[in-house]
């Protein structure tokens, strides 16, 4: 019987071995596939640019070549993988400590344009009025067209107190404009606060630094002692680029009880980090309403996701950017450096941030209040033209238009109505800090309109 029981172990061994050593010649036939078609990949690289180095007119730089060939293998991938040759490395890991200047602004390749997500606020860039989603086709003369974001970055750097000139291309504008910008050193106040009354507070985010959770936190805490008690907050993160991802986390905490804040995950789907809330939440028991656009990208973005599928604040505005990429940073043999694209940011309920941004719950349309003045306030007096039925003129048609333009629903222009009325019409010197707010910001003023109804929209907010 235990001869019996051997002779049957050792056949199974055998055939174990026999199909280990299948397995292996079948993936060693795999791997020698793949080397073999990746070495005849680099071979046609090689032999172009034996033919470049001995054949072509003028003698060539083969280390430019090399460069170039890696850029531009990398421009097919997205555009925040970027190749970094040692000059701009250099600059990029000592950043502009004391010897640049800086500008202030988010940048991004759309559409193969150079494109400004946002202008910090108070930086050099802001006062020289760029504004969000003008296109930067030339820099001090020298086009971008083609640029990497790191190259673009590099021509727009120079020493504290220099000029550059951006040539950009503006929506509402016909012709190209050049819009000079003297570099300064770029300070952030992050953290904005303007009381709204009645234990409301209205606080925006203009960037995530390093002070931002405790600021916030300060400027939280200062409210809540003038005023006993939070009624409600607002969090304007309206044309936030981002920052750092850490912060992000920090200030969601801030707000949460319990549950995940943001998860990351690269090529390998079964590998996720997950960021969750501390249970160390100051903030949890009052309304709260966070103000997003198309502008807000990236680290306000998994905040915005993060309260939203929470169900701890009501998100209102417009769809935000859609920056949801984590980026690594690897120094090169030669001291250069390469900036690769390594996994996507997921909200809670696991939906991408990348390309798809963040959905808000309510959506509130901006409205100028120039255009609205021009084109959508009525008149108090009754006239031919309130009178149903009546035959339309050339300048009712031209209002008509004007509101499509602006894109109010009946329920948007009457809701635009009220505040104009309330305050959009008043004299500025004649304006509290909160009327001040609401007349030069319809969707802040909708907003705290939503904020004040929070009881009738606990539904939604859930």
């Amino acid at each position: 019987m235990k001869a019996f029981v051997l002779r049957w172990k050792t056949i199974i061994l055998a055939f174990l071995l026999i199909l280990a050593l299948f397995i292996m010649a079948e993936s060693g036939f795999q791997i020698r596939a793949f080397a073999q078609e990746r070495y005849a990949d680099l071979q046609n690289f090689t032999k172009v640019l034996n033919l470049v180095e001995q054949y072509y007119v003028e003698e060539v730089d083969t280390k430019k070549l090399i460069y170039g060939a890696i850029k531009g293998m990398l421009r097919e991938l997205d555009p925040h993988t970027n190749f970094m040759s040692p000059e701009i490395f250099k600059d990029f890991e000592t950043e502009t400590t004391g010897e640049f200047g800086g500008l202030g602004i988010e940048i991004s390749v759309q559409n193969g344009v150079l494109t400004i997500i946002s202008p910090i606020e108070d930086t050099p860039a802001w006062e020289a009025g760029i504004k969000a989603g003008d296109k930067v086709i030339a820099v001090d003369g020298h086009s971008t067209k083609g640029l990497s974001l790191v190259e673009a970055s590099q021509l727009m750097r120079g020493k504290l107190g220099s000029k550059v000139i951006l040539r950009i291309v503006r929506e509402s504008e016909e012709e190209p404009k050049d819009i000079t910008i003297v570099r300064g050193s770029v300070k952030i106040k992050s953290v904005k606060y303007t009381d709204l009354g009645d234990a409301y507070g209205y606080i925006k985010i203009t960037s995530f630094i390093e002070k931002t959770s405790k600021d916030l936190e300060k400027t939280i805490e200062a409210h809540l002692k003038n005023n006993k008690k939070i009624d409600g907050l607002i969090i304007d993160m309206r044309r936030n680029p981002g920052g750092l991802l850490d912060q992000a986390v920090k200030v969601s905490d801030m707000f949460l009880k319990e549950g995940a804040i943001v998860s990351t995950i690269g090529r390998n789907k079964k590998e996720k980090e997950v960021s969750s809330a501390t249970k160390k939440g100051k903030y949890t028991d009052f309304p709260l309403i966070i103000l997003v656009n198309e502008y807000t990208a990236s680290a306000s973005e998994i905040v915005s996701g993060a309260l939203q599928d929470n169900k701890r604040a009501l998100i209102v505005g417009q769809r935000t950017f859609g920056k949801g990429s984590v980026q690594s940073v690897v120094k090169l043999g030669d001291g250069s450096g390469l900036k690769l694209t390594v996994a996507r940011y997921y909200t809670p309920n696991g939906i991408s941030i990348q390309a798809e941004g963040i959905r808000p719950d309510i959506e509130i349309e901006d409205v100028d209040p120039e255009a609205f003045a021009k084109s959508v306030l009525k008149s108090k007096i009754t006239r031919e033209k309130d009178i149903a039925g009546h035959l339309r003129g050339d300048r009712e048609k031209d209002t008509e238009k004007a509101q499509k333009k602006l894109d109010l629903t009946p329920k948007e222009t009457n809701n635009a109505l009220a505040w104009w009325k309330e305050v959009g019409n008043k004299k500025d010197e004649n304006l509290s800090p909160r009327e001040k707010l609401f007349k030069n910001d319809y969707q802040v003023y909708q907003a705290f309109s939503y904020l004040k109804a929070w009881k009738t929209l606990q539904v939604l907010a859930r």
